[in-house]
């Protein structure tokens, strides 16, 4: 039976409160994000994130094997997401087109939608994504 090393990871974030002085609030929130000191930040324990492989090799020891693909069941959630949205975004500038959408193309179109349309039912959870 083969040996796997499984690396997780979860985001665990920062935050910091501090006031910033400035003519509109997003010229405040422009300052806060170009603010590079941390000093005296804290953790927000209950806002990690999801644990997710972030890395996977066979062998007994990380490195010394093969590096293996995840499966996106296992990936980072918003990794996943970030990657469908740009599939959807491709997929519907198809149909968008100013002249229109033939039959022919129609029928070409529809099987990726819904192969897409599944990835992203899987990804949120199995059902369908509510309005």
């Amino acid at each position: 039976m083969p040996d796997f090393i499984i690396e997780t990871s979860y985001h665990l974030p920062m935050y910091r409160r501090r006031p910033y002085t400035a003519e509109t609030m997003e010229q405040a929130c422009i300052f806060a994000l170009g603010d590079e000191g941390w000093d005296g930040a804290r953790e927000a324990v209950d806002d990690s994130g999801e644990t997710y492989v972030s890395s996977i090799w066979q062998g007994k020891t990380a490195y010394d094997g093969p590096k293996l693909a995840i499966p996106d069941a296992f990936r980072e959630a918003v990794e996943r997401k970030a990657e469908l949205f740009d599939e959807l975004v491709a997929l519907l500038r198809e149909p968008a087109q100013p002249m229109g959408i033939s039959e022919h193309d129609f029928r070409s179109w529809l099987p990726r939608a819904l192969a897409i349309l599944e990835k992203a039912d899987a990804i949120h959870g199995g059902g369908a994504a509510s309005p």
